[in-house]
């Protein structure tokens, strides 16, 4: 199975740079072509879902116009444009009343307009941690991409991204009550995700909040259950088929694993198998 290629590998950003701007500078296409507004759609496919209130983009942009252009993509079928980048800026130039964009097009297909518009999301400095964890994991589901090759798309750390994917172990109910109780530090998450239950995750989430918990107590407490605890067990997912003919086991090195993780693993190991990665002797 061929993998899927999206952004070509010598296109990297900055953690301070937005892909217009890079684009740009690597296509030499002119900034500012109007495209009207009504044959531009936004992107079904968009991964940030939330949009957020525009009225005081829409109210800046009645009064400036629209300063940094949308990016786009040509579907001749539709005789349409699709929103690759600026879907605030074009709902909220919806709302100031403007007949027109100015737009950079851009020719992407659907695997390289998905990864382009994910990326550029995780370039945003409003994400929550939690936003920014799943953003990341859906780029590695997407397009088989390592912590490295991440890193490198979006200009950061290998470290940064393996810390902020870990985030994704919080279970549902944890990361609801986070949230409740406004615990947004990505240092304090980072605590709470490093727990060895998601009973002491609970805990930890009801003592940051009713304590005011820093970082270096969150961090404290933690060392010293550890050290109290006993070692925690690798996490072990196993599967007998119905007719015995075959079994599976997975054996991770945490003991927290998520049903997301689980299935991700399970999808790479099928991935290596269906692109013939595997000798027939570890098959």
């Amino acid at each position: 199975m061929s993998k899927r290629i999206g952004l070509p590998v010598t296109l990297k950003m900055r953690h301070d740079a937005h892909y217009v701007e890079t684009l740009t500078s690597f296509s030499g296409a002119s900034i500012g072509r109007m495209i009207p507004i009504e044959k531009i759609h936004p992107n079904p496919d968009q991964p940030r879902k939330q949009i957020g209130d525009v009225r005081e983009l829409a109210d800046s942009i009645r009064e400036k116009g629209v300063l940094e252009p949308l990016l786009v993509r040509y579907v001749p079928i539709e005789d349409a444009y699709y929103i690759i980048s600026g879907e605030r800026r074009y709902h909220a130039s919806l709302a100031a009343g403007l007949r027109e964009l100015p737009c950079i097009e851009k020719i992407a297909d659907d695997a390289e307009t998905l990864e382009l518009a994910l990326i550029e999301n995780l370039q945003r400095k409003d994400l929550t941690p939690f936003e920014e964890a799943d953003g990341l994991q859906r780029l590695a589901d997407q397009f088989d991409y390592t912590h490295d090759d991440i890193a490198k798309k979006i200009g950061r750390a290998r470290s940064s991204v393996t810390e902020i994917m870990s985030l994704r172990v919080i279970p549902g109910e944890v990361r609801q009550l986070c949230i409740e109780k406004g615990i947004s530090s990505k240092s304090l998450l980072l605590q709470i995700a490093r727990q060895p239950s998601e009973k002491k995750m609970l805990e930890m989430v009801y003592r940051i909040a009713a304590g005011g918990l820093t970082r270096d107590e969150a961090r404290r407490a933690r060392k010293e259950e550890t050290e109290s605890a006993p070692r925690p067990q690798p996490f072990t997912f196993e599967y007998d088929a119905e007719d015995g003919s075959f079994q599976i086991r997975l054996q991770f090195r945490k003991s927290h694993v998520s049903e997301e993780e689980l299935a991700a693993a399970l999808r790479a190991v099928l991935r290596r198998l269906e692109s013939g990665s595997f000798s027939s002797s570890a098959a």
